[in-house]
C-alpha cells in the first residue's frame, strides 16, 4: 500500500506534472522571455438568421364535422335527460312502494274492523224475523255449466297497413309520437 501512495506522490511531483491547465507558456517556465499579453479580441456576433417558414393557411371547417359534433352533442344531451328522467321515475317508484306498504297495513286494520262490525248471524236473524228475506225454494236455484272453454269473438275488422308515401308518413308520425310520449 505504501508503494502505491509513493507512486502517486511521485507522479504529481515530477516536472511533467500539470496543475490545472496544460497551456503554460514554455518560454515563461524556462525562465526566458516574459510573455507579452495579447489584447482580447471579441468575436463578432452574427445576426440571428431565422429560416423563412411558409405559414399554412387556416383550413376550412367541414360541414360534416360540424354536423357530427352537433349530433354527438344532441345525443349526449338526450342521454343526460333520459338519465334524469330515470332517476325521477326511480324516486317516484320508491315513494309509491312506501305508500303501498302503508296502505296495505291500513287495509288489514280496516278489514278486521269491518269483520268485527258485522256479525252474519245477527244480520240473518234480523232479516228473516221481519219476513223480508226468506230462504230460496228448490225451483229458484239455477246451476250454470262452465265446463266448456272460454272463447272470445272480436267483431272489429282490422284495416290493412298503408303502402307507399302515406304509409311512410304514418310510420314516421307513429315514431315521433312514441318518442314524444317517452319524454312526457
Amino acid at each position: 500500500m505504501a508503494s502505491a501512495a509513493a507512486v502517486k506522490r511521485s507522479r504529481y511531483n515530477s516536472a511533467r506534472a500539470t496543475y490545472g491547465s496544460a497551456a503554460y507558456d514554455l518560454d515563461y517556465r524556462r525562465g526566458g522571455v516574459e510573455a507579452v499579453p495579447r489584447p482580447l479580441v471579441r468575436p463578432r456576433e452574427k445576426a440571428a438568421v431565422r429560416p423563412k417558414v411558409r405559414v399554412r393557411e387556416a383550413g376550412k371547417v367541414s360541414v360534416f364535422a360540424v354536423a357530427g359534433f352537433l349530433a354527438v352533442g344532441v345525443f349526449a344531451l338526450l342521454v343526460i335527460l333520459s338519465g334524469i328522467q330515470l332517476t325521477a321515475l326511480s324516486d317516484d317508484i320508491a315513494a309509491l312502494n312506501k305508500e303501498m306498504t302503508v296502505l296495505q297495513g291500513e287495509e288489514g286494520r280496516l278489514r278486521t274492523q269491518y269483520e268485527l262490525a258485522f256479525d252474519l248471524a245477527s244480520i240473518q236473524s234480523a232479516v228473516t224475523s221481519n219476513g223480508s228475506m226468506v230462504k230460496p225454494q228448490s225451483g229458484q236455484i239455477l246451476y250454470l255449466d262452465l265446463s266448456e272453454p272460454d272463447s272470445v269473438v272480436l267483431f272489429r275488422r282490422e284495416e290493412p297497413p298503408l303502402k307507399g308515401v302515406s304509409g311512410a308518413f304514418e310510420s314516421a308520425k307513429e315514431v315521433i309520437t312514441n318518442v314524444l310520449e317517452y319524454f312526457k
